[in-house]
Order: structure tokens, then C-alpha cells, then sequence
């Protein structure tokens, strides 16, 4: 029986290549809805795979929402079918009118922001108010990460009811995201994650205490997602899980996805007896990460030696058994920044290849 990542036909693809596996995609969002409850708990984000076909497999199972950090994965998931989308990096500059110019290309797509700032929002809504709108927003919360948000004080307070008092704006709830959350084991991580949401907590009654409906709230990444997933009023926002990675296979073990996303490469050289070049360089597997960038199926790594821009050297006991020439698989670390490295994926079925999905967001501008 052949290894489910292997493509009959391999030979023929130019390297290095990035594989796709829409059955264990199909896996990984059963597994998604299985732990948030429901697809209505969902919002998962689009910055891992960047594709409008990995939309509308979620279209599919009746997921609606999503979230994205770009104009261009709202821009690609609005195309794709997404009723409710969520930018979840607050617009600045020529930002927000890209932003607006989304709301006058899909009017029947519902489109928020996050903010955090009272000169962005204010911003936002005088925008609104030329464009004879009314912009749909969520304050952005900071609850330990410290790279967006407004502490969950009295400014951000002040800021929600603010918000939600302008007539230009249209106040949807808090946005949380805890993405410094990344406990190996799941009690730590449950710990960690209720520690740092109880001022979160205390600034949802304020808001009840003003006279302000209970907000909804998008909350976590997806090491945490199936711990706000228990909350009411809550919507959960896992992204990693529908590709996966073997850094989160190995830092979140209890979570078991599949992984659905593939390296194919060659080796080029062989440097010296024990040595193996393959042309997998930082142009093609995201490089910000330490070693293991990359773990392989069958070739066994004794030491990473060099990584340049086009090539891997790897030290292994096993280089004799492999020739100049030969494919090689393997799993990146960190497929987020991994997949914008090519502009298309070869889709994989029944060990098949069975056509391409473009990586439609991979660029700033669709």
C-alpha cells in the first residue's frame, strides 16, 4: 500500500512543489466543526491556505464566516462565496479606502475591521459617513499577545461605547486573539487561556452595566480555539488545523489533524559522502523558524548543515541509499508562510494529481 502523500506521476512536476490533499482537508474541517459544536461557532481564518477552493470546502460543510489579515484574502474570500468576512488587521492609510472599495465590489457580502485606535475609527467612520454606509467594526483586544489591541481597561471602554454610540459605525463585538498561547499540553494551555480572558470577562460586564447588549466575541487562534469554543456568544477562529504542520503537530498533540499540505522536492548534489543538497531554499519553505524547517517521510536527518535561498544540505546516515535525481517529501514546519511561496498547489487525490488550485491571496493585491 502506498504512503498517502505519495502522487503517481511526481516525476513530472518541476521542484520544489507544493502538494495538497483535499480528502484530509475534507478531515480537517469535519474535525473543526466536531469541536467548536457547530459551523454557526466558527470563523476560521483564511492566512493559512490562501485559496478559494479551501473556502468553499468549508462553504460546503456550512461555514459562512471567516476571518483574513489582508484586503486581498477578504478580497479572494468575499469572490469565493464567504457571506460574513472579518479583517482582522485594523485598515490605516490607503488601507481603508482598499477597505471601502471591498464594500462597493461584493454589497452583498458583510464586511467588518478590527480597530483599536480613536483616530483609525474616527477615520473609518467619516469614510463611512462620504460612502453613505455604515462600516461594522470590532474593538480589538489585547490580552497578553502585546502586538494589536487596547488593554481591556476603562479607555477600552470608553472606546467600545464610543463606538457603539456612532451613527456611522456599527459596533459588532470584541475581537480576541491569543495567539501567544502555545502550551504543549491542553490543561496548561486551558489555565493560560482562562488567566488571561478574565479581564476580558470584567470589560464584557462593563459594557452589560452601560446599557450595551452582551458583545459577541471572536476569540483564539487554533491552539485555542476548542477552549473558547465552550463559551456562549463566542465564534472561534482556528486557521493551521486545516493544512497543519509538524510544528504543531509536535507542540499540540491532543488536537490531531491531518496533514494536508506537502513538500515535493529533489536532491541535486551530494556534496560529500554523508551529505544531500535538495532544491527546497528559503525561496520555498518559510525560513523564520529554527531547524527542523522541514521534516521528511523517509530521509532520515542526522544535522541541518546549510540553508540558502534555493538549497537544503542535510547531513544523513542514509545519503548512500538516495541518488542525484531522486524526489524526496516532507511536511514544513510553518506552513502559513510557507504556502504563498508558490503560486499554485498540485492537488492530490487517491495519490493522483488531479489539477491545481491557485494560491489566489498569496500577493497583496488579487
Amino acid at each position: 500500500m502506498r504512503n498517502w502523500y505519495f502522487a503517481d506521476k511526481a516525476e513530472e512536476i518541476p521542484t520544489p512543489a507544493l502538494l495538497v490533499y483535499p480528502q484530509r482537508i475534507e478531515e480537517n474541517i469535519g474535525k473543526m466543526i466536531k469541536i467548536a459544536g457547530s459551523p454557526q461557532k466558527l470563523r476560521p481564518h483564511v492566512k493559512t491556505h490562501k485559496m478559494s477552493e479551501v473556502v468553499k470546502l468549508q462553504i460546503a460543510r456550512n461555514i459562512t464566516r471567516f476571518k483574513c489579515s489582508t484586503i486581498a484574502e477578504a478580497d479572494m474570500t468575499a469572490a469565493a462565496g464567504g457571506s460574513d468576512i472579518l479583517l482582522a488587521l485594523q485598515p490605516v492609510g490607503i488601507q481603508i479606502d482598499r477597505y471601502f472599495e471591498l464594500l462597493k465590489k461584493y454589497p452583498g457580502t458583510r464586511f467588518s475591521a478590527i480597530v483599536d485606535t480613536p483616530s483609525i475609527t474616527n477615520g473609518i467612520a467619516r469614510r463611512a459617513e462620504t460612502a453613505l454606509v455604515t462600516a461594522d467594526v470590532w474593538l480589538d483586544i489585547n490580552n497578553g499577545m502585546d502586538r494589536t489591541g487596547i488593554v481591556p481597561d476603562k479607555k477600552a471602554l470608553q472606546l467600545y461605547l464610543d463606538i457603539s454610540h456612532n451613527k456611522h459605525l456599527n459596533m459588532r463585538g470584541l475581537h480576541v486573539y491569543d495567539g501567544h498561547i502555545h502550551d504543549r499540553e491542553l490543561i496548561d494551555r486551558h489555565v493560560k487561556c482562562e488567566g488571561d480572558f478574565e479581564a476580558v470577562r470584567s470589560l464584557v460586564s462593563e459594557i452589560m452595566k452601560a446599557g450595551i447588549e452582551r458583545p459577541v466575541i471572536v476569540a483564539g487562534g487554533t491552539p485555542t480555539f476548542p477552549i473558547h469554543a465552550a463559551r456562549e456568544n463566542t465564534e472561534t477562529s482556528p486557521g493551521t488545523c486545516l493544512l497543519w504542520d509538524s510544528g504543531y503537530e509536535e507542540h499540540f498533540p491532543d488536537l490531531n489533524f491531518l496533514q494536508a499540505a506537502v513538500l515535493l522536492m529533489r536532491i541535486v548534489s551530494k556534496p560529500d559522502r554523508d551529505l544531500i543538497c535538495l532544491d527546497i531554499g528559503h525561496k520555498a519553505i518559510a525560513a523564520e523558524m529554527p531547524h527542523p524547517r522541514i521534516r521528511f517521510f523517509t530521509l532520515d536527518v542526522k544535522r541541518f548543515v546549510n540553508h540558502s535561498e534555493e538549497h537544503l544540505v542535510v547531513e544523513s546516515n542514509d545519503a548512500m541509499k538516495y541518488q542525484v535525481g531522486d524526489l524526496v517529501y516532507g511536511v514544513p514546519w510553518h506552513i502559513c508562510p510557507t504556502v504563498p511561496r508558490y503560486p499554485f498547489a498540485y492537488v492530490v487525490r487517491d495519490n493522483k494529481i488531479a489539477g491545481k488550485w491557485n494560491i489566489d491571496a498569496r500577493d497583496r493585491i488579487v
